[in-house]
């Protein structure tokens, strides 16, 4: 993901996640954190800041297993200690795609 870019559409953003915009759209609902704007034609324009919120929900729903309201819970009760643990996911995830690739050229 480019910092250059100051939007996303709604069909990039389901595409950087591999799953439906029809989910996207349901999780805006159901989380106040995700606030994308609308254009004229009532296209949604999603930030950096919303996909950064949506890869915490992701990650609480899709790698966790919370129920949406455990999620909700969590992010409001312990938002700090959620962010930090998708940090560390995130990285280890690419060390082990890193040691991965190491292995092939091995």
């Amino acid at each position: 993901m480019s910092d250059s870019k100051l939007y996303y559409s709604i069909g990039e953003v389901a595409e950087m996640f591999n799953v439906n915009a029809s989910l996207i759209r349901f999780w805006e609902k159901e989380f106040d954190i995700i606030k994308p704007k609308k254009n004229n034609k009532g296209n949604r324009l999603f930030t950096v800041q919303d996909i950064d919120n949506l890869k915490i929900i992701y990650h609480l729903v899709k790698e966790r297993g919370f129920t949406l309201e455990g999620a909700k819970n969590k992010l409001k009760n312990n938002r700090k200690e959620t962010l930090d643990n998708v940090e560390i996911v995130q990285s280890l995830q690419q060390i082990k795609k890193f040691l991965l690739e190491l292995k092939e050229e091995l």
